[in-house]
């Protein structure tokens, strides 16, 4: 399969995510609309690629299942406590942190870089948090096939080296990266994403000191029942630092970038551009315009990557860095979470520009083709 015959995939969704918690937005609006890509669960998309994708451009990687996805996930302050737990969580643990309707959950990479899919309800919205270690992407979205509930597990498929989905609902395949039916029944059909960040537990749990953090399996139950796995070993250490895309297949690779490069993406208003990890580090902060959409990147002291749109109050705002804090308009801002803590906008908080948490470059130029390199 020819990667480069993709045409801007993610540029068809929604550059603007909404906002995190349930605080008025920097923009003045109520910032409790589900965020997600436009037009909301199960959508069906004008895709920039043919559907359905033909079954001979699906790689199979695993059986089905034998990634076994989370189903009965438990959540706990830390892992002690739990007989049948042996790891200690480490702060240097990475993890896809979300934050919804007043609750913070951090669900570590030890876990899903062995489950890949946990299926989870935030009261009783039903939500699935979804890892693809080979691309290192995180996808979250609300769980609602057809208007229903439903699981999600690991087809044992890869698209494009992604992790392809099923729902228990249909039995159709997803996109992980695209969030979007790719067969089955509900071909054509999108989730509707909620917005998530790749953080170090330490730096995760500064900023949201009540969160809750995933308990392994076998507390937490799976697809295939009790399928604990050793999760003090990361199966990918290997592979993340290499020059390896997927699983071994002869695919092309954009070579702007080391394909593991970490990057957080920006589509708006038909442009798209990645930033690149040390690029924002050695700026300190990124004042950008993508498109028309002004925006403001930077990373936390873990590498944690963050973007948001950098309209305060109507206006465009100039952001500097205060040590682990971003400042403008009279406030300063929290990284991780892009709300103001003190001054006139204390408790507002700063809309996201990226629906989607960084991922490795080879992953978002094979969905974006077309995009640009923040100072290159």
């Amino acid at each position: 399969m020819n990667r480069r015959r993709f045409l801007a995939a993610l540029g068809a969704t929604s550059a603007l995510a909404g906002c995190l918690g349930n605080n008025q937005s920097a923009d003045g609006a109520d910032s409790t609309d589900t965020p997600g890509t436009a037009g909301g669960s199960n959508a069906t998309r004008t895709s920039s690629f043919d559907l359905p994708v033909p079954k001979d451009e699906l790689r199979r990687g695993a059986p089905k299942d034998a990634i076994p996805a989370i189903t009965a996930p438990v959540f706990s302050d830390d892992w002690s406590g739990f007989d049948e737990v042996n790891v200690t969580l480490e702060d240097s643990f990475e993890v896809v942190g979300v934050e919804l309707d007043g609750i913070a959950r951090a669900y570590p990479l030890a876990i899903l870089n062995w489950h890949e899919i946990a299926n989870d309800a935030f009261d009783d919205r039903p939500v699935v948090v979804t890892y693809c270690p080979l691309c290192g992407s995180a996808v979250v979205a609300d769980r609602l096939v057809a208007g229903e509930p439903t699981n999600f597990g690991v087809s044992g498929y890869l698209w494009m080296s992604d992790l392809v989905m099923y729902d228990v609902r249909t039995e159709s395949l997803w996109s992980q990266v695209l969030a979007t039916a790719i067969r089955g029944e509900r071909t054509g059909d999108t989730l509707s994403l909620i917005p998530s960040t790749i953080s170090t537990w330490g730096e995760w749990k500064a900023s949201h000191p009540d969160t809750e953090v995933l308990v392994p399996p076998p507390v937490s139950d799976t697809i295939r029942g009790r399928q604990s796995r050793s999760y003090d070993v990361n199966p990918y250490s290997s592979y993340r630092q290499s020059g390896r895309v997927g699983i071994g297949f002869n695919d092309e690779v954009d070579e702007r970038m080391h394909p593991k490069t970490s990057v957080i993406g920006i589509t708006a208003g038909g442009v798209a551009r990645a930033y690149p990890l040390d690029a924002v580090k050695n700026a300190g902060v990124v004042n950008d315009t993508v498109g028309e959409l002004p925006v403001v990147v930077a990373s936390s002291t873990d590498g944690t990557l963050v973007a948001y749109v950098r309209r305060i109050d109507g206006s465009v705002a100039e952001f500097e860095r205060d040590g682990s804090a971003l400042v403008a308009a009279g406030s300063r801002w929290d990284l991780l979470t892009g709300r103001a803590l003190d001054g006139s906008h204390e408790g507002a908080t700063l809309t996201r520009a990226n629906d989607r948490s960084p991922m490795f470059w080879f992953a978002w130029a094979d969905f974006n083709p077309d995009t640009e390199i923040y100072g290159r």
